[in-house]
């Protein structure tokens, strides 16, 4: 079971008004559902979830190479033709996925993540599943 808040559309609404260019926010567990989101559509949030859990992955594998760190994930961001994707570790097993266009000031956007990431944080946390359960 995900631990979450009653309502995060508060939350998500706050952080898309807080930076231009954000088209879409997903919040997700680390095996690729989707726990809430805002903007786009529910198909396509499902699509950013399930992807997200295959590039945290390949994130945290890449940052266990670096060799002083903990081979922890805390962001990813790809630069594309039409936009940005940023990927932010929430707590351990979930995390925030935010796509922009190209007008995305990428370090409004970024400090905008962790102020929301301070403020929901430890009430998102998604223990591992375990033949289907959760614990």
């Amino acid at each position: 079971m995900i631990r979450q808040l009653g309502n995060m559309d508060w939350m998500l609404k706050d952080l898309s008004q807080s930076a231009q260019g954000i088209l879409q926010i997903v919040v997700l567990s680390a095996d690729g559902l989707r726990i809430a989101r805002h903007g786009g559509d529910p198909d396509g949030a499902d699509r950013v979830a399930a992807a997200c859990a295959g590039l945290q992955s390949l994130a945290a594998a890449v940052a266990a190479e670096l060799p002083y760190g903990e081979g922890v994930m805390r962001m990813v961001v790809i630069e594309m033709d039409a936009g940005f994707f940023y990927l932010m570790a929430v707590a351990p097993g979930s995390y925030v996925a935010v796509l922009t266009d190209e007008t995305a000031d990428s370090a409004r956007i970024g400090a905008a993540m962790r102020d929301m990431v301070a403020r929901i944080g430890e009430n998102l946390a998604s223990p591992p599943r375990h033949d289907g359960k959760a614990g």
